[in-house]
């Protein structure tokens, strides 16, 4: 099973909180083995299986929390 990588700009999080809540979300999708935020740098690294979840989708479940994604 091949891990691949991608780092995400996420606009929007104002606290602690908010990155942790990111992270959490990211970290339950089905197919994510890693997943990073950082607030200061306003991004998310996440490593995921690619068989399992798309770049696409991993973007979508921080769209779904309020927040403005690009990758």
């Amino acid at each position: 099973m091949a891990h691949s990588t991608v780092k995400f700009s996420v606009h929007g999080m104002t606290c602690a909180n908010c990155a942790r809540g990111v992270e959490r979300k990211l970290a339950a999708t089905p197919g994510v083995g890693k997943a990073s935020v950082d607030l200061g740098a306003a991004s998310a690294e996440v490593e995921y299986d690619p068989a399992r979840v798309s770049p696409e989708t991993l973007a979508g479940a921080i769209r779904q929390l309020g927040y403005e994604v690009a990758a």
